[in-house]
């Protein structure tokens, strides 16, 4: 799973093998440890919501979907799913869930396996 933020957006990129999983379980979590401290991110299957949300408290931001989109995105070939968010101060917050897509100008040695295959064949 890789987190990208950049000024108010959030993205999240899920390789094949984590969308599979994300389908059948309903959770995905990571940490990046900062010595004592962590930034965890997770993917959060949620009844009774109809857009991906997201919320940030402690140390940990949750991505919040729809509990009936993770089997529905397995099975297609959406390549993701968007939301922008109204915050406190009048800004909006967007949010991005996407697959992620073997890159043909990858480094050498970066380990694209699990990737899914990219429909456009550049970056």
């Amino acid at each position: 799973m890789k987190l990208r933020i950049r000024g108010n957006s959030l993205r999240i990129r899920l390789t094949r093998s984590e969308v599979n999983n994300f389908a059948q379980v309903g959770y995905l979590e990571e940490k990046t440890e900062f010595g004592s401290n962590s930034l965890i991110y997770a993917l959060q299957a949620k009844e009774g919501i109809d857009f991906i949300k997201a919320a940030f408290e402690g140390n940990k931001i949750t991505l919040f979907v729809p509990a009936s989109l993770p089997a529905i995105w397995a099975a297609n070939e959406v390549v993701g799913y968007d939301n922008s968010l109204d915050t406190d101060n009048n800004n909006k917050l967007y949010l991005l869930l996407e697959k992620d897509f073997k890159c043909i100008d990858a480094p050498p040695g970066e380990d694209q396996s699990d990737n899914f295959e990219n429909p456009h064949k550049v970056c």
